[in-house]
């Protein structure tokens, strides 16, 4: 891979970094690396550019512009972007960033999760465990104001094909300590006929369901694994998704009750990238007093209607490998296949 760097504004991008500099102790001395601060708004298009030049290396299919950033970025929770995040810049030119947030699970533990993206150019360098490790001492500095007799974890992820990070991660101390899949249906074909138990019926959602859709869901993911408490603002950044579909959502009521979900998208600006015809069947819950009645199975036979109506031509999903509801054996069931593995990793912050 070939990286091009414009040199004309060195000198007034020098002055500019000295201002907000970070020096890492451990850093590869690598002529003009240099590490800095956050700058707001006028770094999302770098960002978008590490995103983008990682992905072949990485086999990781996603599409980002600078408004998803944007938005992404104005619904940040638990974390200071002018002191979370560390960017990488090469003669002024960002070749990778890095951030650190925080999350409370359901039982009190404490995770820090942190990720380092970094162009493939310069991997192999000791840049990203460089990275890593000032994510670590600034993870710790934030847990310096939390509570101390509960689990207080580091944690970040990658996918099978993501070796480099997992490689880093690995060589740091992390273990895995979880794994999730991605899963395909190859076709729309052959759907199955699955009425909806009965007492309960599928209606057209409106604005305002919306917040009742959305504890519902809370309510159902509850007995997940390592699951956070929700928080509002996830439910202003979750209208604002340009995969925020309601039209192709199945909701399912008995009464004035929501009993159980499947939050079908078409992320149209991934298809156009990858040449493909995929909706997704996401956000699949049912309510406990509904649950073992055939619910799940019958709203994801209705979603793969719904999609191949909207001219789709395969179904995509993610679910924890170890789901403790069977969520795995009822998708295999439905005839999605495991088409990539991600796996967790943690180690103890203290």
């Amino acid at each position: 891979m070939s990286i091009m760097f414009s040199f004309g504004a060195i000198g007034s991008r020098t002055k500019g970094a000295a201002r907000d500099a970070i020096h890492l102790p451990d850093a590869p001395a690598i002529p003009g690396l240099a590490f800095r601060r956050f700058r707001g708004e006028e770094d999302y298009p770098a960002m978008v550019t590490v995103i983008d030049g990682s992905k072949e290396a990485d086999q990781i299919e996603r599409k980002e512009t600078v408004e998803d950033i944007a938005r992404q970025y104005r619904h940040l929770f638990n974390c200071d972007p002018y002191w979370d995040m560390l960017f990488a810049e090469l003669y002024g030119d960002v070749i990778g960033y890095s951030r650190v947030w925080w999350q409370r699970e359901q039982d009190g533990k404490l995770r820090y999760q942190h990720f380092v993206f970094l162009l493939p150019a310069w991997r192999d360098r000791g840049i990203r465990r460089a990275m890593l490790r000032r994510n670590e001492r600034r993870a710790r500095q934030i847990a310096a104001g939390h509570r101390t007799d509960v689990p207080r974890l580091l944690e970040t992820w990658a996918s099978e094909t993501e070796t480099d990070w997992e490689t880093v991660v690995l060589d740091q101390g992390y273990e895995p300590v979880r794994y999730s899949f991605e899963m395909v249906r190859p076709d729309l074909e052959n759907i199955p006929d699955l009425p909806l138990p009965e007492g309960l019926e599928v209606r057209p959602v409106s604005p305002q369901h919306y917040w009742t859709i959305w504890r519902a869901a809370e309510e159902a993911f509850r007995d997940h694994w390592a699951e956070t408490e929700w928080q509002d603002e996830w439910f202003k950044a979750w209208q604002e998704s340009p995969t925020f579909n309601p039209d192709l959502w199945q909701v399912a009521w008995d009464g004035d009750q929501v009993a159980g979900m499947v939050q079908n998208f078409i992320n149209r600006q991934e298809n156009e990238e990858y040449d493909r015809l995929r909706g997704y069947t996401e956000g699949i819950c049912v309510r406990r007093p509904w649950r073992r009645r055939g619910l799940a199975r019958a709203l994801i036979a209705r979603s793969f209607r719904v999609l191949k109506e909207r001219g789709m031509a395969e179904a995509a999903l993610g679910v924890d490998a170890q789901n403790p509801n069977g969520a795995l054996q009822l998708y295999e069931s439905m005839g999605f296949r495991v088409a990539k593995r991600h796996t967790i990793f943690r180690k103890p912050l203290d």
